[in-house]
């Protein structure tokens, strides 16, 4: 029996970036077009099998110690994109300001998907879905720099709205327009999370 259910959400693939040197900017550049490979997007910054460990793992891992790379692509919903957008009281949020890897539209609750749910393509190109991008200050200075006064209010106004971290599973191509199918785990949830559940 299957432990991944497929499900009828599909996410709309509307924009797709890659940051091609994020020593120098977090900001990514639009694609029509990729290639996922074993290693992410190959152009991008964060791609690689394996990478150094950030503050998302700190508990565990010293910083820049080599682990297994499960933040090949940043994912965030383009509802998500619009509530940002209203509450820092702009007309439209950017994803390149924040080093998005793709918007999808039609998933509902996207920054709360299940760790390992995943994201399947036409061409049967697969993402898992890592855990929640939580987020943090280095976009304040790319969104300051379009839209001046509003960079300082970005991390408040994308809490729990900040999208995911994802891997890829099966490389292939995927495209502007292509629906990607949601697959869930079978699986209640663990009954002590509420023990260890972080607050904002």
């Amino acid at each position: 029996m299957p432990v991944l259910k497929p499900t009828d959400f599909r996410g709309t693939i509307e924009w797709m970036g890659v940051v091609e040197d994020r020593a120098a900017s977090l900001a990514s550049s639009p694609r029509e077009l990729a290639d996922l490979s074993w290693n992410g997007l190959d152009e991008d910054s964060h791609a690689g099998v394996n990478r150094p460990s950030c503050g998302r793992v700190a508990a565990m891992h010293a910083r820049g110690t080599e682990i297994r790379n499960t933040r090949q692509l940043s994912l965030i919903s383009a509802e998500d994109l619009a509530e940002i957008a209203a509450e820092l009281q702009i007309a439209d949020f950017d994803p390149a300001w924040i080093g998005a890897s793709l918007v999808l539209r039609g998933i509902p609750d996207f920054s709360r998907m299940p760790p390992s749910a995943r994201l399947q393509a036409p061409s049967g190109a697969t993402l898992v879905i890592d855990m929640e991008n939580r987020p943090c200050n280095l976009p304040v200075k790319v969104i300051e720099a379009a839209a001046p006064g509003k960079g300082k209010g970005f991390r408040a106004a994308a809490w729990a709205k900040r999208g995911v971290t994802a891997w890829v599973e099966r490389p292939g191509e995927i495209a502007l327009g292509d629906p990607l199918q949601l697959f869930v785990p079978d699986q209640p949830e663990w009954a002590h999370y509420d023990a260890v559940r972080s607050t904002r």
